[in-house]
């Protein structure tokens, strides 16, 4: 099944939060320390913020089945991907692939695209290169990736 990219609903909030807390807890698996996402991941109040800025995106199946979320911004020709995540039930289905493909086509206007990882995260490093990201950097903490669109 395909998924669509589009701008959250409000009503949408609290099912993105609990997506993102069951994605994020899974960093355990992959490097990560126990309940130790992305600042402010299981926050509701931040992604309420989020939603007020324009930034939170929701991620569902061609159904309705909102199976994730993103956290993009945009800044002329530029967008930095502040986060992405999927249901853990779909991982391994090729969902995160599709909503990278779905945040790329979504911005026609960013010719660059940013972002970055926790260094100890084989999983998403594995990830953005293999969606076509190549590393410019990298520090004690994080993985720096950038693609240019043609």
């Amino acid at each position: 099944m395909d998924v669509i990219l589009r701008k959250s609903n409000e009503n949408e909030i609290e099912k993105i939060v609990e997506l993102s807390k069951k994605a994020f807890d899974t960093d355990v698996f992959v490097g990560g320390k126990g309940n130790d996402g992305p600042p402010q991941y299981d926050d509701i109040n931040w992604h309420k913020h989020m939603f007020e800025e324009g930034h939170l995106y929701t991620c569902m199946q061609t159904d309705g089945e909102i199976i994730g979320g993103a956290i993009l911004f945009e800044e002329e020709e530029k967008l930095y991907v502040g986060r992405i995540f999927i249901n853990p039930e779909y991982f391994g289905q090729g969902y995160g692939m599709q909503l990278m493909r779905e945040i790329e086509y979504y911005f026609p206007n960013a010719s660059v695209i940013r972002l970055d990882t926790p260094i100890w995260n084989v999983r998403t490093n594995r990830f953005y290169r293999k969606c076509g990201y190549r590393q410019t950097g990298k520090d004690m903490e994080s993985v720096y990736y950038e693609k240019t669109k043609k």
